[in-house]
């Protein structure tokens, strides 16, 4: 080491490089201080095994941020992160080493000690205060799904006290009541043509040895463990390097550094530590994942802002603003260069005004909001979560250490064209295509593994089952997830399948198997499918909870609805469904009995979703939904009557059956509606869906709402009648069927004023469910009169709109126009009527 160094260092040992992490100004310094000093050896904070990761650092393909992983082997859910940004100063350090030759080697507790020490205490603590600030030396630890400091514990009274944060401490002292302006103002607006690079470190291990004597160790008491380690591996760097060492490391601990102890006694601290097997490597990293709001506790509180400051190489102010109006330009805003030039004046004059010696992020906010947003905080939310936080997304290379199952993940991340982002985007598939395919089915296989990179979304286009919309992102916790899930396989395919199987066997509940088995659909797991299928038997058989069985039957049979795309034989899938169907049509019509009102209304929910299985049921094909399988060969091998004698095949038994159910069904319906004890919500329902189904005549529907709306049926009863039968899009119903509108018109005139309080919120949430242009018709009916006055030839009343006869001179002008559409010919002549013609285009 230099002279000059050795001066500027203020002693004659190692150069203790005291830093905050993620600091773009502690960065420059500390590059800054390693150019002056030209040490033999560079020391970081972090794990000592990350060591052999080092010179990975110096692969273009490793772009920050990155985190050094640690996980235990036998465990790999307790894991711990170490962030490193492009403008952290343990990058810059290591970047430095290894650009220069120079050893470099972490030195804080081995991740061995500090993932078990979690394990044993079983607590998490927050990690060290933001004046330490510590992304290498406090590991982010996603075990309990929370930041915590994996070198440091809380143990009993002393995880208690309370914690000092360093920088709010300073800044208090300095009059600031922001910890951040004051570091901005002090460290990151400092200029580059500083004499003595060596003199911010020394400043900052003044004021951090005063705060140590002031409060000691801060309420952090893992740290005399974590510093002893320090220590011992500084004494070794010294035997083999002398005093050309330099240390870059948390501010906080260059005191403890400097504090002179004997070997015997920082080893006592470190003997009886537990230990676990773990290993390392690097993973992406994201700039949301370094903001402090993230609930990292050495995070800071602009990613983005500190990121630009550290690589701008002039003019940050503009330039920054200059970035903010390009991101409102995309988004339509208006900006243009004349509001940059007065952005950037009335941030330079804000900071003079507030006696800062350049504009900081506080000041460029305010410039933007006034000139670029007009004084809206909408698109500065904006500018503040893409640029202010960021939305970076750091890479690794191949050639990182990773799990056999992370690898595949990886190779067909690359074949599907599919690259991790940090930022959310939606993603619609077409599974009709082999790309889009292969996608649908790795994002579900990653769902059943616990990865959830992607989340089903609702499409905006089509709703065929051809179609799928995820919406995209990835976090680095993502990374722990597939470690976990390497416990099942070393392919994304094997890992699925054995998770599948496991889950099968372990479930409890019908509906989770019959989820599964829907799962195993979507994920193109044809395999685990026959082992979910005889779970999902022995479930139902042993099921006699109505309730379960109908939220199981939905699930089951819209999986059958899969096949048609992604080519999957799911006759096994279909058999089970139309049995499992069977029993809801025997247990259902006494489970309606004796329900309370949430219960009935929750009970009302599983008779809409058995009414769309079963009819998704009889309309699926017997031998599975299959393009092109058909019905399933009788045994005589005779085509669809099974053999030469004439017999019944099965597959034509079963298509029977399948056709039974829907008629079975309305039965079941018909059974409901009549029943007296069951709840009015069901019978109105009931009654509905068999007049939808064509099952019910208007007539006999009028007749069964008079029944409902008489004067002996309590208003309570015959309000949730009417909610069951109008309710949802019953509302044009009421708008075509004037009988059913003078009813209830009828029934709600003449109920009591005592009982009128009881009806109101049942009404009020039936027809609020209407549309708008609906509730304005029946309004105007109301008015009118239903069922008041009769059309010509005493035909029902006329509703607004709407004549009582076709208009068939009207429906003629428009033969030609739909013929052109439908591309059908002229016609041989002869005179038709518009009737005539629309019921020929029908047919």
């Amino acid at each position: 080491m230099t002279a000059a160094a050795r001066s500027g260092a203020h002693d004659s040992g190692p150069l203790l490089l005291g830093v905050r992490h993620h600091g773009p100004g502690s960065a420059r310094a500390v590059r800054a201080a390693l150019d002056a000093a030209r040490p033999a050896a560079v020391l970081i904070e972090g794990p000592p095994e990350a060591d052999p990761l080092i010179p990975l650092a110096a692969d273009p393909e490793l772009r920050p941020p990155v985190a050094l992983l640690a996980h235990a082997v036998d465990e790999p859910g307790r894991s711990a992160f170490w962030p490193f940004a492009e403008f952290s100063p343990e990058w810059v350090a290591i970047r430095w080493a290894l650009e220069h030759g120079v050893p470099a080697r972490f030195i804080d507790l081995p991740a061995t000690h500090s993932l078990a020490w979690d394990k044993r205490t079983d607590t998490a603590e927050p990690a060290e205060p933001t004046g330490d600030a510590e992304p290498t030396g406090a590991a982010e630890s996603k075990h309990a799904g929370e930041d915590t400091d994996a070198g440091e514990g809380a143990d009993g009274g002393e995880g208690e006290r309370v914690r000092v944060d360093p920088l709010a401490v300073l800044a208090e002292t300095a009059g600031y009541d922001d910890p951040e302006r004051w570091w901005e103002d002090v460290v990151e607006h400092r200029g580059p043509g500083e004499r003595d690079p060596f003199a911010p470190f020394a400043a900052l291990a003044e004021a951090m040895g005063a705060l140590r004597e002031r409060f000691g160790d801060g309420g952090h008491t893992r740290y005399a463990v974590r510093e002893a380690h320090m220590r011992l591996r500084l004494r070794d760097a010294r035997k083999e390097f002398g005093d050309a060492v330099a240390v870059v490391c948390g501010a906080w601990h260059v005191p403890a550094l400097r504090e002179r102890t004997t070997v015997s006694a920082d080893r006592a601290l470190l003997k009886g530590l537990p230990k676990v097997k773990a290993d390392l490597t690097w993973v992406p990293w994201t700039h949301r994942r370094l903001a402090r709001s993230s609930g990292y506790g050495a995070g800071v509180d602009s990613p983005g802002w500190y990121g630009h400051l550290f690589c701008a190489p002039d003019r940050p102010v503009e330039r920054w603003l200059t970035k903010v109006a390009g991101l409102l330009r995309e988004e339509d805003r208006i900006v243009s260069s004349a509001h940059v030039i007065e952005a950037v004046r009335l941030a330079d004059t804000l900071a003079a005004m507030r006696g800062r010696p350049l504009p900081g992020l506080g000041e460029t906010t305010d410039a933007v909001r006034a000139v670029m947003c007009d004084g809206s905080d909408v698109p500065l939310a904006l500018v503040h979560d893409r640029l202010v936080v960021g939305d970076v997304l750091g890479e690794v290379p191949e050639s990182a250490p990773a799990v056999p199952l992370q690898r595949d993940l990886a190779r067909q991340q690359r074949s599907l064209r599919l690259k991790p982002e940090a930022l959310e985007r939606e993603l619609e598939l077409d599974l009709r295509g082999p790309t889009d395919a292969g996608r649908g089915r790795l994002l579900h296989r990653l769902r059943l593994l616990g990865v959830h990179w992607g989340e089903p979304a609702e499409s905006r286009g089509s709703t065929g089952t051809f179609r799928e919309t995820w919406r995209l992102r990835w976090e680095p916790e993502l990374s722990v997830r597939v470690a976990e899930a390497g416990v099942w396989g070393t392919t994304v395919l094997a890992a699925a399948q054995a998770k599948a199987e496991a889950d099968a066997t372990a479930a409890t509940a019908l509906a989770e198997v019959t989820a599964l088995a829907e799962q195993c659909l979507l994920a193109g797991l044809p395999d685990s499918l026959p082992v979910v299928m005889r779970v999902l038997a022995d479930r139902a058989a042993l099921d006699t909870d109505v309730g379960r069985l109908t939220q199981a039957l939905p699930a089951l049979v819209r999986s059958l609805r899969y096949g048609d795309v992604r080519g999957t034989d799911t006759g096994a899938l279909s058999e089970v469904a139309a049995g499992l169907a069977e029993r809801v049509f025997v247990g259902l019509p006494p489970a309606c009995t004796g329900l309370d009102t949430d219960a009935a209304d929750e009970m009302r929910g599983h008779v809409d979703a058995v009414h769309q299985a079963v009819n998704l049921l009889a309309e699926t094909p017997a031998g599975g939904a299959v393009p092109g399988a058909g019905e399933a060969a009788g045994s005589g091998g005779g085509g669809a009557a099974g053999g030469s004698d004439g017999a019944i095949g099965r597959g034509d038994l079963r298509g029977r059956r399948r056709g039974d159910l829907r008629d079975r069904w309305r039965g079941v319906l018909r059974a409901l509606s009549l029943r007296d004890t069951a709840p009015g919500v069901i019978r109105g329902r009931s009654a509905r869906l068999l007049l939808d189904e064509g099952a019910l005549d208007a007539a006999e529907a009028a007749r069964l709402m008079g029944l409902a709306l008489s004067p002996g049926t309590p208003p309570a009863a015959a309000a949730a009648w009417i909610e069951g039968f109008v309710g949802g899009g019953g509302g044009l119903l009421l708008v075509h069927d004037e009988r059913l509108l003078g009813l209830v018109d009828a029934w709600l005139t003449s109920v009591p004023a005592e009982a009128f309080t009881d009806v109101l919120p049942l009404l009020r949430r039936t027809f609020s469910a209407y549309e708008p242009g609906v509730r304005r018709t029946l309004g105007e009916l109301v008015r009118r009169g239903p069922g008041q006055g009769t059309g010509p030839g005493g035909h029902a009343p006329a509703t607004p709109g709407f004549g009582t006869e076709p208009d068939t001179a009207r429906a003629d002008a428009v033969l030609p126009v739909l013929r052109l559409l439908l591309g059908l010919p002229d016609g041989d002549g002869r005179e038709t009527t518009g009737h005539d013609n629309l019921a020929g285009v029908g047919a």
